[in-house]
């Protein structure tokens, strides 16, 4: 789990802390289930813990290195369709939290390297920042990591964004 918490630093070390904090608790939800609860499908689209995680690790790459001409790594799967939000059955979960440990590794590499004020194009060709992009993924991982609340709550009752202490 991230220990900077920043609540005094710059505008990119306080983003990056809030992304991080969302990312955490998106790999805590996974904590304790196994590939059964993991996989299951919770809604009747068939949204499942697993698929969730694999659809961050994408949008991950996709928008702080594909955005920015960073490398990625080359995707098994279509982006584009709902096969991101999917864990397929030759999938490992061990694979997919790798996969998403890589994307954050590869994310923060941009950060760390770009201003702020850097430009990319998107995947749909627009210009954005990196500022406009760190404000997008945390949108996007705080939203999955609440869909991973509700659906760790129907699994077991687990509620919560980090372990008790």
């Amino acid at each position: 789990m991230t220990t900077k918490a920043s609540r005094t630093g710059g505008e990119k070390e306080t983003l990056l802390d809030g992304l991080d904090r969302h990312r955490d608790a998106v790999l805590w939800k996974l904590d304790g289930l196994d590939d059964e609860a993991l996989r299951r499908p919770m809604t009747p689209s068939g949204t499942n813990l697993l698929g969730l995680v694999k659809h961050l690790a994408s949008v991950e790459y996709g928008w702080f290195c594909e955005t920015f001409g960073r490398p990625v790594e080359p995707l098994w799967f279509d982006p584009f369709t709902d096969e991101d939000m999917r864990a397929a059955p030759d999938e490992s979960t061990a694979s997919i939290v790798e996969f998403y440990g890589r994307a954050r590794a590869a994310a923060d590499r941009s950060v760390d390297e770009l201003p702020l004020d850097a430009l990319g194009t998107s995947w749909n060709g627009t210009t954005v920042s990196l500022r406009w992009v760190l404000v997008h993924m945390l949108e996007e991982t705080a939203r999955h990591a609440g869909h991973m609340d509700i659906l760790r709550e129907f699994i077991d009752g687990r509620t919560g964004d980090r372990p008790q202490s």
